[in-house]
């Protein structure tokens, strides 16, 4: 970056404002502060400890609203996914629950869009790798100086959680870290020597997590980075690297299909993926009685009526879920058919220009990998359209710069 006009850098105070804002959406603070029994959905001091989150991101966009308008203009799919979370207000089985999480997914939302109107590739990467290395340093004091926190006592005893509250989150966000660190080494060499150890680091948090699912998706990641590589070096080298990536994805496909005992013993799962297909018919069973609108936004999970979808999910699946398990479904049965669509159109923008950006914008090494891990844990996991939640803010930042090149946004 040392050749870059001094106007455009970033400030470091604006660089701090983004990692702290990342880093109470990680919520990497929430088992040190307030232990396992911490509930956000129960708890308003929970709710309020995100409030400096919102105030950072409204800081960052008073610094430069006009980008900020037009990285949001070139998403007008987010902007109908957002219209549609509002709306739901109006029909939801708990407005005040829909109205209160509805306005901290905007805030949310916000963030990740504010991140691609005031940092180029090469910055926002920085941002990212500064965030990832402070969480990473994080989980190897909490699990080595206060092990009762950092590790697991009861469920799967043994396996670190480093900051979260079990294993997988700790091994899934690790694995999306590496596949950040490796990208930012890549885009900035110079800084490669800083970044490839806290990656290395993170890789051993992988392993000591005991994840298997996010070892996998660390294999992933670290292949799309590897295509995007090969294919940035020239025009013969993407067409191999095209026709390689196609014949994998296909041999995988065959190998789930023809293979999947097998699959799923690499993956330390069964056919049901841990009860996930219960929930899943159990979800489907409710969204069939209202498909076109759904329940409201995020209102189902809380529902503690007992006559409500939650009461009918638990009963058909045999245990109480948190979420659907599935960002697909998820959308579903909150918003219907509609807020569906709009989640669809909006991440079939992002992958689209995601693909395009493999062949032309070096920034394609850090948002390709990203969100092809992120597609993949989509399937099994609630991570579109989340309220207070890393991941969502950073697809959102990816999704919006992937629209709002570097050199547009340097156009005044």
């Amino acid at each position: 970056m040392a050749g870059e006009p001094r106007a455009l850098r970033p400030s470091t105070l604006t660089i701090a404002a983004a990692v702290a804002m990342l880093l109470i959406y990680s919520s990497g603070w929430q088992l040190p502060i307030f232990g396992e029994k911490s509930d956000e959905s129960a708890s308003a001091l929970l709710r309020v400890a995100f409030l400096p989150a919102y105030a950072l991101g409204f800081f960052l966009v008073a610094g430069d609203p006009w980008n900020m308008l037009r990285a949001t203009l070139r998403q007008p799919f987010l902007i109908l996914l957002m219209g549609v979370v509002a709306a739901s207000i109006y029909w939801s089985i708990q407005p005040d629950v829909s109205i209160r999480r509805g306005f901290a997914v905007g805030c949310t939302t916000m963030s990740g869009l504010v991140l691609a109107a005031r940092f180029r590739w090469a910055d926002l990467a920085k941002v990212f790798s500064i965030t990832f290395a402070l969480l990473i340093v994080g989980s190897y004091l909490v699990s080595i100086a206060m092990p009762r926190v950092g590790v697991m006592t009861e469920l799967f005893p043994g396996a670190w959680r480093g900051l979260w509250m079990e294993k997988n989150a700790l091994g899934g966000l690790m694995a999306l870290g590496i596949c950040i660190l490796c990208a930012t080494a890549l885009l900035t060499p110079r800084s490669a020597r800083i970044w490839l150890p806290f990656a290395a680091l993170a890789f051993g948090l992988v392993i000591l997590s005991q994840s298997k699912t996010s070892l996998a998706s660390l294999v992933l990641g670290l292949l799309a980075l590897g295509f995007v590589w090969i294919a940035q070096r020239g025009p013969a080298f993407g067409a191999a690297a095209t026709w390689a990536a196609v014949s994998g994805a296909a041999l995988l496909g065959a190998f789930v299909l023809l293979a999947s005992d097998v699959f799923f013993h690499l993956l330390g799962k069964d056919a049901t993926f841990t009860g996930r297909t219960q929930i899943w018919t159990a979800a489907m069973r409710q969204i069939q009685e209202r498909p076109w609108l759904g329940y409201g936004y995020a209102a189902v999970w809380s529902d503690k009526s007992g006559w409500g979808p939650l009461a009918w999910i638990v009963h058909d699946a045999k245990f109480t879920p948190q979420h659907a398990h599935n960002s697909w479904i998820e959308q579903w049965l909150g918003m219907g058919i509609v807020g569906l669509c709009a989640w669809g159109l909006f991440y079939l923008q992002t992958m689209a220009l995601a693909v395009i950006s493999v062949f032309r914008d070096r920034g394609a090494m850090l948002a390709f990998p990203f969100l092809v891990v992120y597609s993949l844990v989509s399937l099994t996991e609630s991570i579109a359209v989340v309220y207070n939640d890393f991941r969502w803010a950073i697809f959102v930042a990816l999704a919006a710069k992937l629209a709002f090149s570097d050199r547009a946004q340097e156009q005044v």
